[in-house]
């Protein structure tokens, strides 16, 4: 199995997450280009080498992740590390901002540490993602610095997202910045920060965001035709995912013939249900982290719970480092968050299905080196045990056959174009 040397051959390799860190720390090599049925790939620019991003390698989080040894040691609730990661304490809360909380995906618990990191004087600006005001169905990287700016980028975006790509402007900032990303994102981050003392200082916060893969652009584009819309004929204003109430509905609202503005909708159920989640790359396949683990806080939906009409959202938070908890229980403290304690047992009910998906990665990842297909290295991180204990025999089988049809299906032996 050839070893990963270049960034370029990440991406041949359908091994990019389209985190957007390797043309954000070198931004005069490398730019992130939207592939429309696999999400953001780094692209060379004219003249550049290959060889010349191999510096950038340690810094992908497609090539490689982990934990250090005796993480799990670290005063984490040690019932959880295995599946979950270190966690030193878990809440459930919500934005105390009532705004904020609607507007939110689930509790605005994420957006309400960055502003208070904000007004706090803790960050300069917070480095997240927004729907593009030109094509609302794409997102673009922002540093913010206001109320107003980061509530009007509130809600989960299900389409490629790159916000690592601001990791070299958070480097070059005056002061820190919070960042807020995907898990691949956040370890990205994390990798960086390792590789580069200059971006430790300037990260005052990072928070992840509970994520079970990113659709490609195609699935938005199918989602908005469903709803009747036409992309490239409609004036469309907005596009939506989540939000406005738990779980809120997907909308698009496009211009009128009369000059007013027209609202579609579709249930979390319809939009994620039927049409986004297919349209997930095989790179989000074979991810074995979901919640965050390398973030100081991660943030997710609690679906232990039952939705209720005009349910304004509750946030799952997970502390995962010391400087998470100094920042989470200073916004209690400051009555910018109301949060509760929750058990280890919360997690697992709320998110039951990441058990066996962590599981069925290993199955993959395993199928893949048999073929001879290069593979994303997870350090400390258990997914055997999973495997082993939460598939049902006929899961069990499906994972290692069903990777087999998904390769030769999806041309994953050949590089990708």
């Amino acid at each position: 199995m050839k070893r990963i040397a270049t960034i370029p051959a990440v991406a041949e390799r359908h091994l990019c997450c389209g985190c957007g860190a390797c043309a954000g720390l070198a931004p005069d090599q490398l730019e992130m280009v939207d592939v429309a049925d696999q999400g953001l790939r780094p692209v060379l620019r004219p003249g550049v080498a290959p060889e010349a991003t191999a510096d950038l390698v340690p810094v992908c989080p497609g090539v490689s992740i982990g934990h250090a040894p005796g993480a799990e040691d670290g005063g984490h609730i040690p019932e959880l590390f295995e599946a979950w990661g270190p966690i030193l304490e878990l809440w459930e809360g919500y934005a105390t901002d009532p705004e904020l909380r609607r507007a939110g995906s689930s509790g605005g618990a994420a957006t309400a540490l960055g502003l208070w990191a904000l007004d706090q004087d803790e960050a300069g600006a917070v480095a997240h993602i927004r729907a593009r005001p030109d094509e609302p169905w794409r997102n673009e990287t922002v540093l913010s610095t206001t109320r107003d700016a980061l509530l009007g980028a509130t809600g989960s975006r299900y389409a490629p997202a790159s916000p690592a790509d601001s990791l070299g402007a958070v480097a070059a900032a005056p002061e820190p910045s919070v960042f807020i990303g995907k898990p691949c994102d956040v370890a990205a981050a994390a990798n960086a920060r390792v590789a580069r003392p200059d971006l430790d200082r300037q990260l005052a916060l990072t928070i992840a965001i509970f994520c079970a893969g990113t659709p490609s652009t195609e699935g938005t584009l199918e989602m908005m035709r469903t709803m009747g819309v036409d992309p490239d004929g409609d004036d469309v204003r907005s596009v939506r995912y989540r939000g406005n109430g738990w779980p809120g509905l997907a909308e698009v609202v496009v211009g009128s013939e009369s000059g007013g503005t027209d609202a579609r909708t579709l249930t979390y159920a319809e939009s994620w249900g039927d049409i986004l989640q297919r349209h997930r790359p095989w790179r989000c396949h074979i991810c074995a982290d979901h919640t965050g683990e390398f973030a100081d806080v991660a943030v997710g939906d609690p679906w232990y719970r039952e939705i209720e009409p005009d349910d304004p959202g509750r946030s799952l938070v997970l502390v995962r480092t010391e400087r998470g908890r100094r920042a989470v229980r200073a916004a209690m403290e400051a009555g910018v968050l109301e949060l509760a304690p929750r058990s280890p047992d919360t997690l697992v009910r709320s998110q039951p299905n990441l058990l066996r998906t962590r599981g069925a990665v290993w199955a993959r990842l395993a199928t893949m080196r048999v073929l001879g297909l290069p593979t994303p290295r997870y350090r400390n991180m258990a997914m055997f045990p999973l495997w082993r204990r939460e598939l049902s025999v006929k899961q069990k089988a499906q994972s290692l056959g069903g990777t087999v049809k998904r390769i030769w299906r999806r041309r994953l032996h050949r590089p990708a174009s």
